[in-house]
């Protein structure tokens, strides 16, 4: 009997013997999750931004350029036009960028700098606010050239690695045009057109010649600033029959 009433005592069906509910989680917890979830989507949806700007636009730039630069290329194995200024500006492009210090991939030069153009991946030589001069036009001026230098190709990428004396080379149907860098200007502002001007006095030259510029924004990843390249021109060789690059482009 006494079991039987110990067992009735803790069997009790009473309120006070339930056991109380558990509170699902309050507002605060409710909006905390909901933001971190929203915060995980965001960085989810930037991170992909980012390759696409950084990664996949260089990758559509270098096909659309090497098209490009095929075309040029047999226009001139199979055109007996001679070449000039006429003949370079056409709207598939000029001729070729070759820069050692930059790894030395070739790049197509075209006619502007427009952002649609230059997200080809290819360099453009300015016609404003200051037209560049072309080598083949024989006149002294400045034969300025702008690239991007991350994303679409991203050109001038590594422009910072170029130091005074290094070569850089033009290349167009029947010549090629040797440049020597002379100055470096790595950070003004891109209002200032004066590192485009024919005898570009911010590089310390005072009289006209036959120069080179190179610009692009700084730092990377920014468009803030313009980092610039100064060479002149040293010679002009002759493309022979197998075209054979200058000493400066030769390997080993």
């Amino acid at each position: 009997m006494a079991s039987t009433t110990d067992r009735e005592e803790h069997t009790d069906s009473g309120p006070a013997a339930r056991t109380p509910r558990r509170r699902g989680p309050g507002r605060i917890a409710m909006a905390v999750s909901v933001l971190g979830e929203l915060l995980i989507t965001a960085g989810l949806v930037l991170g992909l931004f980012v390759v696409y700007s950084l990664w996949w636009t260089n990758v559509l730039a270098d096909r659309k350029a090497d098209q490009e630069g095929d075309k040029v290329r047999d226009h001139w194995a199979t055109s007996d036009e001679p070449s000039g200024p006429g003949a370079l500006d056409t709207k598939d492009g000029i001729g070729f960028l070759h820069v050692p210090a930059m790894d030395d991939h070739e790049i197509l030069i075209k006619k502007g700098t427009s952002t649609g153009l230059l997200n080809d991946g290819v360099a453009g030589y300015y016609t404003d606010p200051v037209k560049a001069t072309l080598p083949t036009s024989d006149k002294n001026g400045n034969f300025s050239l702008a690239a991007h230098r991350d994303g679409h190709g991203a050109k001038f990428h590594k422009i910072d690695k170029l130091r005074k004396g290094d070569p850089i080379v033009f290349e167009t149907k029947d010549k090629w045009y040797v440049y020597k860098v002379y100055s470096i200007l790595p950070e003004t502002s891109k209002y200032n057109v004066k590192v485009l001007d024919p005898i570009p006095k911010e590089s310390g030259r005072k009289k006209a010649g036959k120069y080179i510029t190179l610009t692009t924004c700084t730092p990377v990843f920014t468009s803030r600033y313009r980092y610039v390249v100064w060479g002149e021109l040293e010679r002009v060789e002759k493309v022979d029959g197998e075209r054979t690059p200058p000493k400066e482009l030769r390997k080993g």
